[in-house]
């Protein structure tokens, strides 16, 4: 301990020891004291010395502080000096006064020691593995010091540590967890830990992600105040723009998990706009940006167009209008939430004609465009804003035919208001103004509305533009070559050849009426062929590009100027090589590249603004077509002719097929939504059937259940109250039955009824016959058919009887369930019906042979009349003989 208080500051006699004299022994001190409490201290005196001598501590400590890591896990406090040591030797933070000139000498020095001794730490990887262990500490004097000090790794060599974390078992997890930690200075640390870490690194970024990290950094958002919070919300954002740039994984899962609904309170500004914080600016600022990330141009179309879509549903795109038309915004966020409506709306249909809906709070209200376009050919706005204002004006037109004809027709003589300002009105008058930077803007908008739209194109012929009184209209084609051959600055005439090489493209009429101006086509010669400076090389690419669309898309209506006149003019003039070069000086151009790398306009000075990324495209398209154009000779244009028209017949033909394929896949689609219609009929009748099934079902196992319960009831009925139990179809067979009987019934007593009849006749023919043998014969027939007729009589009787007593039976069986008859009445029904079928049948029998007594006793009677007559006719025939006599 003397040792130490002399290191500390103790007065010692004779020579004090130097710098690295001190550090070597705290070092043999460190490695070879027993006592915790001697390490302790002597790793607390190397805390001290480590900022004035970072050197010495680095490279003579550094191994016995790792030991100190490894050995004394169970001593918070030693390991919290081991960790702040390290860091001060990685990471120097102390700021100390110098002079100017040795500020850039002394940042060097100190990055190069930083990158020495993080190579150095770095050269055993279990070295970062040990300190995200110590990272589940929770004690505040461990955890910090280690966040701060991987942090610091993550500063120098990044790459490195990160592969390292990555092998690392759950090496993010861990870090994830500081995020949760309740001490805001760890968890904010952690922030910036997790800035470094996600940095580059598409791996951990998606690890971060799915470890909820969304989700946390929205709530802390929310729970530092949003947009009003202070540096935490910053970090939170920053670390967001890490975790969702360029990374397509992290966007889709940011918009599945409805992460971009939640965004929208952030935009929430009120009337009062004035007075903003600087960090509530950098917030805002921030924000802005995290929302043109989730629709940049640069993602894929569908990803682009799912999240415009949710950022129209959620309101976040109203919320972002807003803004725009609100007051006392600063001008650097209200720059940049246009830069942000611009790609929210670029090539959404329905965002764009949202956007078209906007009026500003003015009086008499205005739509936004309106607003904005003059914002963008006024000279006294910012240059930022300006841009900003062309690059919300070319995505509104971006894949919008619609919109291209609203602004055209803003144009049009059929459709001018002189009561208010139009796009249209503010384009032109920007595309003629004295401003160059205005001049380029409006004719940059004006070929936007005109982009890949045939029939925008011809419309914009019609545009007629009164130059001075008393002079006649001239149209706006011919005006723009009127500006072009005055000579104006190059900014302004680049703008207006841009924009007449997007009118005449793809557009014959265009170019035929480009033509008829005698003076068009010697000015572009004379352009081409002089030989100008470095400034106005771009101005003859683009006049060569113009004269070389007049070829390629002229259809040879104008005799003077048809294709192979075009081109002898160039040869005999300039010269198909000296023209195929001036050609070539486009791309060749160093802002050409600039502007072909992405849509928006950014440029560094206004000088500088004067290609537009579109005709970038047009220019790739165009240059290698026009100079094979202009090399062919007129045989192969003749050829080319006959295969455009063959191509032509073709594209005719497969146009029919199509329409025929789209009439027949109209019909597939209604038939399939037939087929749709009738299978849910037919599954709604199935599950219909199904329910009707399983209540059938149902019934008959309550059924089967009571019969059970009835049986367990009166077990000693045995199978005879099952036997003798009356169902509803025996009662209805017994019915029917008995209405059969009653039927034969009727028809025996009108049968007995004509026998009476019969018998009643043959009784007096009978009594009036004199012949003694026929009376003996009639004696004993009447005999007969008297006992025939008690028979009758008492069958009558017997059937009366029966009835009745069915009758009764039918009415107690109804009376009495079935389930609940009494044995004996089942017993008595089924003897009682046996009986009924055997007296049926004996019935049946005696009503027969009765039948054939009759036949007899009615075949004798025939007899006995036919014999009477005989017996008469002679009685007669004998009195007539005696009188005679």
């Amino acid at each position: 301990m003397n040792f130490l208080r002399g290191v500390m500051g103790g007065q010692a006699a004779g020579p004090q020891p130097t710098g690295a004299e001190t550090i070597q022994k705290l070092c043999d001190r460190v490695a070879s004291s027993t006592l915790l409490e001697d390490r302790r201290d002597a790793v607390r005196a190397l805390k001290s010395l480590s900022k004035k001598y970072r050197m010495e501590v680095g490279t003579q400590a550094m191994d016995h502080l790792v030991t100190i890591l490894q050995t004394d896990r169970s001593d918070s406090e030693i390991l919290g000096y081991s960790l702040d040591t390290l860091y001060n030797i990685i990471c120097n933070d102390e700021e100390e006064e110098q002079d100017e000139s040795e500020d850039e000498n002394t940042q060097k020095q100190t990055d190069d020691l930083c990158a020495l001794f993080t190579e150095k730490f770095l050269q055993d990887p279990e070295r970062i593995t040990l300190l995200l262990t110590l990272l589940e500490e929770f004690d505040f004097h461990v955890r910090w010091p280690a966040v701060k000090l991987l942090t610091a790794l993550l500063k120098s060599q990044g790459a490195q540590v990160q592969g390292i974390i990555l092998v690392s078992p759950m090496g993010v997890s861990r870090l994830m967890d500081l995020l949760a930690d309740s001490r805001e200075v760890i968890r904010n640390d952690g922030l910036l830990l997790l800035q470094q870490l996600t940095r580059g690194n598409a791996a951990i970024q998606k690890i971060v992600a799915f470890e909820n990290a969304f989700e946390r950094l929205l709530d802390i958002i929310t729970e530092e105040g949003s947009s009003d919070g202070g540096i935490v919300v910053e970090d939170c954002l920053l670390l967001l723009l890490n975790l969702l740039k360029n990374n397509s994984s992290n966007q889709n899962f940011f918009k599945e998990g409805s992460y971009i609904q939640r965004m929208k309170p952030w935009f929430e500004v009120g009337d009062d706009n004035s007075g903003w914080s600087a960090q509530k600016v950098t917030n805002l600022h921030l924000m802005l940006q995290l929302v043109r990330v989730m629709v940049s141009p640069v993602n894929s179309p569908g990803a682009t167009a799912s999240c415009q879509k949710c950022m129209f549903q959620c309101g976040l795109l109203q919320q972002l209008c807003t803004i725009l038309m609100a007051t006392g915004v600063p001008a650097d966020i209200l720059t940049e939430t246009i830069n942000t409506v611009s790609e929210v709306i670029r090539g959404s249909q329905i965002n764009q004609d949202y956007f078209a809906s906007v009026n500003a709070p003015s009086s008499p209200p205005r739509p936004a465009i309106v607003v904005l376009l003059m914002s963008m050919v006024n000279e006294r706005q910012p240059f930022v804003l300006r841009c900003a204002v062309l690059y919300c004006f070319q995505c509104f037109l971006y894949k919008n035919q619609k919109g291209q004809g609203e602004i055209v027709a803003t144009l049009l003589p059929s459709t001018i208001d002189a009561n208010s300002i139009s796009a249209g009105q503010l384009l032109c008058g920007g595309l003629f103004s004295a401003d160059s930077l205005s001049n380029w803007c409006a004719a940059v908008g004006l070929a936007h509305a005109l982009q890949d739209n045939l029939t925008q194109k011809e419309q914009l012929l019609r545009v007629q533009l009164a130059t001075s009184l008393g002079k006649p209209p001239v149209s706006l084609l011919q005006q723009c070559t009127n500006i072009l051959s005055q000579g104006s600055k190059v900014q302004t005439r680049v703008g207006l050849l841009m924009l007449l090489c997007t009118w005449i493209s793809n557009c014959p009429i265009a170019v035929t009426h480009f033509l008829h101006n005698q003076d068009n086509v010697p000015f572009l010669t004379a352009q081409i062929s002089e030989n100008l400076g470095e400034d106005e090389r771009l101005v003859q690419g683009l006049c060569a590009l113009l004269l070389g669309i007049c070829i390629y898309h002229n259809d040879n209506s104008l005799e003077n100027y048809t294709k192979e006149k075009l081109k002898q003019l160039i040869e005999k003039r300039i010269g198909k090589e000296n023209f195929v070069e001036k050609l070539g000086f486009i791309t060749k151009h160093e802002l050409y590249s600039r502007a072909a790398l992405k849509p928006q306009p950014v440029f560094p000075s206004p000088e500088q603004m004067l290609f537009d990324h579109e005709f970038t495209k047009l220019v790739k398209d165009l240059e290698g077509v026009i100079t094979k154009a202009v090399h062919k000779s007129s045989e192969e244009d003749k050829k080319e002719e006959e295969v455009k028209k063959t191509l032509e017949q073709h594209d005719n033909i497969v146009t029919r097929y199509k329409e025929l394929i789209r009439e027949q896949d109209a019909q597939i689609q209604e038939l399939k939504e037939q087929v749709a219609a009738l299978s849910s009929q037919h599954e709604q009748m199935q599950a219909t059937v199904a329910q009707q099934l399983s209540q059938i079902q149902q019934h008959k196992d309550q059924y089967n259940i009571l019969k059970l319960k009835l049986g367990k009831e009166s077990p000693s009925q045995g199978d005879g109250s099952q036997q003798n139990g009356l169902q509803t179809e025996e009662l209805s067979q017994l019915r029917e039955e008995l209405d059969e009987l009653r039927k034969q019934h009727a028809v025996l007593q009108t049968q007995l009824a004509e026998r009476d009849a019969l018998i009643t006749t043959l009784q007096s023919s009978s009594q009036t016959t004199e012949s003694p043998a026929g009376g003996s014969d009639n004696t004993e027939l009447l005999q007969e058919l008297e006992a025939l007729r008690s028979q009758v009589q008492s069958q009558s009787s017997e059937i009366s009887h029966l009835k009745t007593e069915r009758q009764e039976l039918l009415t107690r069986a109804e009376a009495e369930p079935s389930d609940t008859a009494p044995p004996s009445a089942s017993a008595e029904l089924e003897s009682r019906l046996a009986a009924q079928t055997s007296e049926t049948e004996k019935m049946k029998r005696s009503v027969a042979e009765l039948e054939q007594q009759l036949a007899a006793a009615t075949s004798t009677a025939a007899i006995l009349q036919t014999e009477k007559e005989k017996l008469q006719s002679e009685v007669q025939e004998s009195k007539r003989s005696r009188t005679t006599c």
